[in-house]
């Protein structure tokens, strides 16, 4: 756990790629001062990867954005070793994967994680239902288990009633669903996504993105998502990397990287960006006092030490938010959750949009509340 309080899932230190003969001896070279570029032109050798550091919390979505050869589908290969990392540590949940035998890989492989790639990967001879089960098949998975566990997730995906189709039946939206809901069957802990959506027709890649983020609320995964599309990485991601020739040049809260652009490099990706789309009113909001309303038996709102004017949130025991009144908007026979419901403000949700937040400015008066999930 980190000092803010975060479980760390997955741990890189370090991390190189280099493509072509003899890559420990070429990197030894370049440690030692030798220049990069000749080294590389002279044995023709490519670096995919350049000495990537960074953290992955618990259930959190970790989106790297990159153009085409930016090492982007290279790093997230190294972090199942479908790709042999040609230097560093990778650690997921305290175990070295870099130093993992074959069966101990395998296992990992099994049931700690999965990948959902650009172009599906579906078995055209088998249907939706047996696709989606395929991998707890590979676990052994008795066939009754198996097809329940895996109605399941084909329920949550969206493809209920399609179950006995194959993926050639099947749109492109709704084959990516299958690749979903086959990697979600085996219930991983960490999920990773290559360029899911790229394929995808516009308005599809969008349904998709909004399936994503509703099943993330329930499924609490740890994700790392590849994506090239800027708007993607800042809608799906609760941070992002921004990564050009095999480093990272950028790691942020979406609202950092549009706000606070490192260089002219990033500054470029994001300066079309709608912010009012991919802004969240979390990152908007002004704390402001919380009260309890039961508290305002003992003491009533005009006789506390807010200043006049001052804006109070109003909870109940559960912290859920009651309304936002001003502190002298009540005198003593005000106090009642009926002339609090009158005066509260409209609230929102904590990932909402602020195009989101601006529809209801006109009629909401003056506060919008944030909330969370739980009403928090």
């Amino acid at each position: 756990m980190d000092d803010s309080g975060h479980t760390s899932k997955i741990q890189c230190t370090n991390v190189w790629k280099i493509f072509g003969p003899d890559e420990h001896t070429l990197l030894e070279k370049m440690d030692s001062g030798a220049d990069k570029s000749t080294l590389m032109s002279d044995s023709g050798n490519v670096i995919a990867v350049q000495d990537v550091s960074f953290t992955v919390n618990e259930g959190e979505t970790f989106v790297i954005m990159g153009l085409s050869g930016s090492g982007k589908s290279t790093l997230v290969r190294c972090l199942s070793r479908l790709v042999q990392a040609t230097a560093g540590e990778i650690w997921v949940d305290g175990d070295n994967i870099q130093s993992m035998d074959g069966p101990s890989l395998r296992e990992f492989r099994r049931h700690k994680i999965a990948m959902v790639f650009q172009h599906f990967g579906n078995l055209p001879h088998k249907s939706v239902l047996d696709n989606v089960a395929y991998g707890l098949e590979v676990q052994g998975v008795s066939r009754s288990l198996r097809t329940t566990q895996a109605m399941e997730v084909i329920d949550l995906v969206g493809l209920l009633g399609w179950e006995h189709n194959y993926p050639d039946e099947l749109s492109g939206g709704m084959q990516q669903r299958v690749g979903l809901a086959r990697a979600l069957a085996v219930d991983p802990e960490i999920l990773l996504f290559d360029e899911p959506f790229s394929a995808l027709d516009p308005l599809i890649r969008r349904d998709m993105q909004n399936e994503l983020l509703n099943l993330q609320k329930q499924v609490k995964k740890t994700i790392v998502f590849i994506t090239h599309d800027i708007t993607e990485a800042i809608r799906l991601g609760d941070r992002v990397a921004i990564m050009k020739d095999g480093r990272f040049i950028q790691v942020g809260t979406p609202t950092d990287v549009i706000m606070h652009p490192v260089n002219d490099y990033v500054r470029d990706f994001v300066n079309d960006v709608p912010r009012s789309r991919v802004l969240k009113a979390a990152s908007l909001v002004k704390p402001i006092p919380i009260v309890s309303f039961d508290n305002l038996q003992e003491t009533p709102l005009h006789s506390t030490k807010f200043p006049t004017g001052t804006s109070l949130g109003l909870v109940n025991d559960a912290g859920v938010l009651l309304g936002v009144v001003k502190a002298d908007a009540f005198s003593e026979t005000q106090q009642s959750l009926g002339d609090i419901a009158r005066l509260a403000a409209k609230s929102c949700d904590e990932d909402s949009s602020l195009d989101e937040v601006l529809k209801h400015i006109d009629s909401a008066g003056e506060h919008i509340a944030v909330v969370d999930s739980e009403g928090s």
